[in-house]
């Protein structure tokens, strides 16, 4: 019963890495394993004070290797885990981050973005990490990445980021910023009873029976036995068969990849989610995430305002990338696009990959400030 006293329900004024962590609880996270660094200690500083408080676990590790090393091993050990940071410190994980998605590891990575290379801006925000995302650690693999707008998508999305980790046996990022990990709204965190249900595949077969750990099922999703349970389970970076066993083969490593990418690949329409308003005679349409979006969406309220037919766009889910739905919009009547980012280009990339050769303006700032509706609006008349 302690437990379910200590989690937070109603409403509450949070600010956006307050609120991943509340989420982070109410979706089962009991381990939280990280290294501070701005703007996303506030997430590790309130999982240190909660964490006790519904008998789970907070260990400030000695870097972010170590943190997403800590993260995998306590998943392994049948704990849901999440660890966050911010550019330099993903950079530093995304070594271990191949190694959870070679592993098939269920766990949670928060990257509230701020500038860079490097360094960069600590304290100011940026949108650059989105290619990295996705590609940041080497080899072919299958990845899911979201972005929320408002510490109220933060909960809900890090919710979503948990039971999609533990649904398909992979690690999930969330790309925040720090304009949404810092901004103060409200937050509705919901009873236990109306959150989703978040288990991970169990074997069906009993200790003894045969079972192999990463045979994938008919969707490409093994069934997981955690450490101390009695299976036998063996896992490695390597190149390996359903038992874990290394095969270092071209024929073994055809299949593995094949389904390490198509379990996402193969499920992508039940992953991604997109959020449009004003899309249904939209001749230009922006598309946007994170804080971005909430300029976006004024700078389309006012255009409509003026007469121009602008439709919204919010990429929630940028990996695996909406393509089908852009593609539809341009094969719909829409125009153009216009795409800001507080980068110098990258979602922008995607979407002109599938506009269908409407035109695309790319709106970019490279870190430090966010969009103005006005500058928007701007970018959406020079189209229209």
């Amino acid at each position: 019963m302690k437990i379910d006293r200590s989690l937070l329900t109603g409403e509450h004024f949070l600010n956006g890495d307050e609120a991943c962590a509340e989420a982070a609880i109410a979706a089962g996270c009991r381990f939280f394993a990280g290294y501070p660094i701005t703007p996303a200690t506030e997430i590790a500083e309130r999982m240190a004070r909660r964490l006790p408080e519904v008998a789970g676990v907070y260990i400030q590790m000695e870097d972010e290797i170590a943190s997403m090393a800590a993260v995998l091993g306590a998943s392994w050990g049948g704990a849901q885990a999440m660890t966050a940071t911010s550019g330099p410190g993903f950079s530093l994980m995304l070594e271990n981050l191949g190694l959870g998605m070679m592993m098939e590891t269920p766990c949670v990575v928060v990257n509230i973005m701020r500038g860079g290379p490097s360094t960069g801006l600590p304290t100011l925000v940026a949108q650059a990490d989105v290619m990295q995302a996705r590609w940041g650690s080497h080899g072919d693999y299958g990845s899911i990445a979201l972005s929320p707008s408002s510490p109220q998508e933060m909960f809900d999305l890090v919710v979503e980021a948990f039971r999609l980790s533990e649904r398909f046996r992979v690690p999930v990022v969330v790309l925040s910023d720090e304009m949404v990990g810092h901004m103060y709204e409200r937050v509705i965190i919901p009873e236990r009873k109306d959150l989703p249900r978040i288990h991970r595949r169990r074997p069906a077969k009993k200790v003894g029976e045969g079972y192999l750990p990463f045979l994938g099922e008919a969707d490409g999703v093994p069934a997981m036995a955690c450490a101390g349970e009695g299976y036998r389970v063996h896992v490695t970076g390597l190149t390996h068969d359903e038992r874990g066993y290394p095969v270092i083969t071209a024929e073994a490593q055809e299949r593995l990849v094949r389904r390490l990418c198509d379990k996402i690949r193969n499920h992508a329409d039940a992953i991604i989610q997109v959020r449009g308003s004003f899309l249904e005679d939209a001749r230009i349409v922006v598309v946007a995430y994170g804080c971005t979006a909430r300029s976006a969406r004024e700078a389309v309220r006012m255009a409509r305002e003026k007469g121009i037919l602008a439709g919204f766009l919010q990429l929630l889910t940028i990996w695996p990338f909406p393509e089908k739905r852009i593609r539809d919009l341009a094969a719909g009547g829409v125009e153009g696009f216009v795409v800001p980012e507080i980068n110098y280009g990258q979602v922008v990339h995607e979407v002109e990959r599938c506009a269908g050769g409407r035109e695309v303006l790319f709106l970019g700032r490279m870190g430090g400030a966010v969009h103005t509706p006005e500058m928007i609006l701007e970018a959406i008349e020079e189209l229209a």
